[in-house]
């Protein structure tokens, strides 16, 4: 092979020059996503990728936005590559202490202290109820925001980082949260991990079979039929709703992210106006599609 074409060819499985592959853009249905976006009190990025045509729809897809609970995904790639490593296992007990709770209504802040609780436990509560605590513990066994933030460069993510808890992110912490991410690279994530191109098998699978099991279901998911499989991850705070999604459909199988940010309507009810966007997109996507 040209030395030119594996260049290529490397760029293109790190994900970090988007621009420069295939991949054509629907314009069809890059329409019909902007109609449904028109009026939309808030920011608004999408990225969607239909794996099987390799069209793309891109709105703010390189645009920072706040990840909420989707930062959850870096913390789970880093203790995923921390496991490959073999300095952690996926059963490997640890011992909650109630200093760990974090305010809220989490499942692991009712354990009490010195109970013993696995690894794969824990991932569990972090990735499927979106458990705080948990998560927030797991960002320090996994090395902390540093470390992560350094694994996502090392995978060609310019903008995905955990801001919260780490040293010199105070700034973009007030800015953005937890964490932040754009929507092509929260997708981009999840399509590596789809093809085995993020760590590797068997933990790219297993990555995925974790995001399989998403308690948070009534938006972008509920719009999809329940016999498909989908990897989700959801995070939500006041001005800002987003979610990233691979669905494995009958006719397509195709990658979806949408982040929100500024949104006027900060209302926890279903008819958030951010919600609402969602599920009209995602069902969208999935007639579209099929």
């Amino acid at each position: 092979m040209h030395i030119k074409s594996v260049l290529l060819f490397l760029l293109l499985i790190l994900g970090v020059v988007h621009t420069i592959s295939a991949q054509k853009t629907d314009k069809k249905l890059t329409r019909q996503i902007a109609q449904i976006m028109n009026g939309f009190h808030g920011q608004v990025g999408i990225y969607v990728h239909d794996l099987h045509q390799n069209k793309v729809v891109q709105i703010l897809a390189d645009t920072v936005f706040p990840t909420a609970s989707m930062v959850k995904i870096p913390i789970m790639i880093m203790l995923m590559d921390k496991m490959k490593s073999g300095e952690l296992a996926y059963h490997q007990p640890f011992t909650y202490s109630d200093s760990l709770v974090y305010p809220g209504v989490d499942m692991l802040a009712s354990f009490k202290s010195n109970e013993k609780i696995e690894l794969s436990k824990l991932m569990l509560l972090m990735l499927s109820l979106s458990d705080n605590t948990a998560s927030l513990w797991l960002q320090q066994i996994a090395g902390g925001g540093t470390r992560i933030n350094a694994l996502m460069d090392s995978l060609g993510y310019q903008q995905t980082r955990v801001n919260s808890r780490t040293a010199g992110r105070e700034a973009n912490r007030n800015a953005y949260g937890w964490g932040q991410t754009t929507p092509y690279e929260m997708a981009n994530i999840m399509e590596r991990m789809v093809a085995g191109h993020l760590l590797g098998q068997p933990y790219d699978a297993k990555m995925l079979r974790l995001l399989g099991r998403n308690y948070w279901d009534e938006e972008a998911i509920s719009q999809i039929p329940a016999d498909v499989f989908v990897a989700s991850k959801n995070g939500a705070v006041d001005a800002s709703r987003s979610e990233v999604l691979f669905v494995n459909g009958k006719k397509a199988s195709y990658i979806f992210c949408i982040c929100t940010n500024h949104n006027s309507d900060q209302s926890w009810e279903s008819n958030n106006e951010a919600w609402e966007l969602t599920r009209k997109i995602s069902k969208l996507l999935w007639d579209y599609y099929h």
